[in-house]
């Protein structure tokens, strides 16, 4: 997989992780740069960790099934860019209060909540040729900026970000198991990867 496909990746999990941040954002009375830097690096950390777990959970099984890995990673990337896109487009609106703090038991949840489509990717990356350890750090890196920058406009510009945001996530990875399907297919070299 090509490091492009990885970056196009790490974007589109990160989506919903900068949706909540956004929402962190927008709800805190005063902008608070420690706050901001506490929701970063939890989702950073949490969508750094659960690649690598789904990969460790992968791997075990993955040569016994190589015959149809590319169909197993199309469908893991295609139902999470799915899930993505329902919830961009037909998901309740926002009703959390205002506040200064930041609850870190909410916090934790939350960052486990929007970590598990990368502990799915995780799974694609036992069935591909990717380095994990180079993925997961990318993920929890993009996450980590992506998510301070959401808490950032979230604060000065509200929600509207949000939406849009998730919806190009899910597109963006829908394509990338589309694209990795048609290359293990025979499709020559239309894939990103």
């Amino acid at each position: 997989m090509s490091f492009f496909s990885l970056v196009l990746i790490a974007l589109g999990v990160s989506a919903d992780a900068f949706a909540v941040a956004l929402g962190k954002g927008l709800h805190m009375r005063r902008f608070d740069y420690r706050s901001a830097a506490l929701v970063a690096v939890t989702f950073g950390v949490f969508q750094g960790v659960m690649p690598l777990i789904g990969w460790l959970l992968a791997s075990s099984f993955a040569s016994q099934i190589v015959a149809v890995d590319h169909w197993i990673a199309f469908g893991l990337l295609a139902l999470i860019g799915g899930k993505m896109l329902y919830e961009a487009l037909f998901g309740g609106e926002d009703v959390e209060p205002d506040s200064d703090g930041i609850s870190v038991r909410a916090l934790l949840v939350l960052a486990l909540a929007t970590s598990i489509d990368a502990l799915a990717v995780g799974i694609s990356f036992a069935f591909l040729e990717v380095s994990i350890l180079g993925a997961a750090g990318l993920i929890a890196l993009f996450t980590l900026v992506i998510s301070f920058v959401g808490v950032v406009l979230g604060h000065r510009m509200g929600a509207r970000l949000g939406r849009p945001a998730e919806v190009a996530g899910g597109l963006v990875l829908i394509v990338i198991g589309i694209s990795i399907l048609v290359e293990h297919l025979g499709g020559g070299g239309t894939a990103l990867g």
